[in-house]
């Protein structure tokens, strides 16, 4: 049994809930054979899923989202790096309670690139969920070399507020080792970088954008997509307009842009690097799973893209969760033959994410037995 399952959020990591499920199983079923290869889409928990499976965690000190120091890691295995943008400019490296749509800012994900390339990268997977920011990736850029200035020639303040005065791009200097590597942006968002369907229409709000903040923001990255067009030519337009260009409030936008970066479902990226084809063909049944299985998961999360994987392989799926909220059709539909959610056991949300790694292997138990 291959155990490829992504983080239950809140409660238990991805490798934990591994481990939880692999106790459950061999209770049931003692002698059953199981692997685990934990998973993640580019949001939070993709170090982790990457350390899991044997690439090496390095940490070093970035700004964060505030512009205060952080401690940000990143995995390495030979030249191959796998970068979390939210480990520098994600919401959880905000202070409890603080939001600053208007002001956070991704230089320290451009910092945790520049770790990338010192330490020797040639190919870095650039996960980019769970941000903070709504900066267009302006700062990662200027972390990495260009120079975005207004009217005065000025440097421009961080975040995406001040994108509205930036006059002039100059990217001429960033980093020359930027040429030589190849960047893939692994994301589960595919939505353009304005607009009703953009970065901040869709994901201000989750980042403590206003109504009017939101429209102020647009406004903002609309204007800077301008000026990046005046310096990469019409190919920066066509880009803004392409999906994955919004995700990490417009970091995919920067990356495909500036640093010639390539899109990629996350999932589909995370599964290449992890070796989850070499592991599925000693599967006989793939258990997958996340913390709530509802109509995001089948929008391109993880559970969506092992069960698709799985699929083309022939081998049969099952998943594990917190809570189901999509019907037996939808999960059929996806690939996943039956779900065993926590809430079953215990209907009180509270008890269940507090509980989780014993009920997990509660219905472990119980899959094992229905399964085996």
């Amino acid at each position: 049994m291959l155990i490829a399952a992504d983080k239950f959020k809140g409660s238990l990591t991805a490798a934990q809930v591994a481990e939880h499920t692999a106790a459950g199983i061999r209770r049931a079923r003692p002698g059953t054979g199981v692997e685990a290869l934990p998973v993640a889409d580019g949001g939070d928990g993709t170090v982790d899923a990457a350390v899991a499976a044997g690439f090496a965690l390095r940490q070093t000190a970035v700004t964060g989202p505030l512009g205060k120091a952080v401690t940000a890691s990143y995995a390495l295995r030979g030249d191959t790096a796998v970068v979390e943008m939210a480990q520098a400019s994600g919401l959880q490296k905000m202070p409890e309670g603080v939001l600053a749509p208007l002001s956070a800012t991704t230089y320290g994900t451009g910092e945790l690139l520049l770790a990338a390339l010192e330490a020797g990268a040639r190919t870095v997977v650039l996960g980019v969920g769970g941000s903070a920011t709504t900066d267009g990736g302006a700062g990662m850029l200027t972390a990495l070399g260009a120079r975005l200035l207004d009217a005065g020639g000025n440097p421009l303040q961080p975040g995406g507020g001040p994108l509205r005065h930036l006059a002039t791009a100059d990217l001429s200097g960033l980093d020359p080792r930027l040429k030589d590597i190849e960047i893939v942006l692994a994301s589960d968002v595919d939505n353009p970088l304005t607009g009703p369907h953009g970065a901040a229409a869709v994901y201000g709000p989750q980042k403590g954008a206003r109504e009017a903040d939101v429209e102020f923001l647009d406004s903002a990255l609309a204007h800077y997509a301008r000026v990046l067009e005046t310096v990469l030519g019409p190919r920066a337009a066509r880009l803004a307009r392409r999906p994955g260009a919004g995700a990490a409030g417009g970091v995919g936008y920067a990356a495909l842009a500036a640093l010639d970066a390539s899109f990629r479902p996350g999932i589909e990226v995370l599964l290449d690097v992890l070796g989850f084809a070499d592991a599925l063909e000693r599967a006989d049944l793939v258990i997958t799973g996340e913390g709530s299985l509802d109509a995001q998961t089948l929008r391109g999360k993880a559970p969506a893209g092992v069960a698709a994987a799985a699929r083309r392989a022939g081998r049969p799926v099952v998943a594990v969760c917190g809570r189901l909220a999509i019907g037996e059709d939808e999960l059929r539909a996806a690939g996943i033959e039956a779900a065993y959610a926590l809430a079953d056991l215990e209907p009180d949300p509270v008890v269940c994410m507090a509980q989780a790694g014993p009920l997990l292997e509660r219905a472990a138990e119980r899959l094992a037995a229905e399964r085996l």
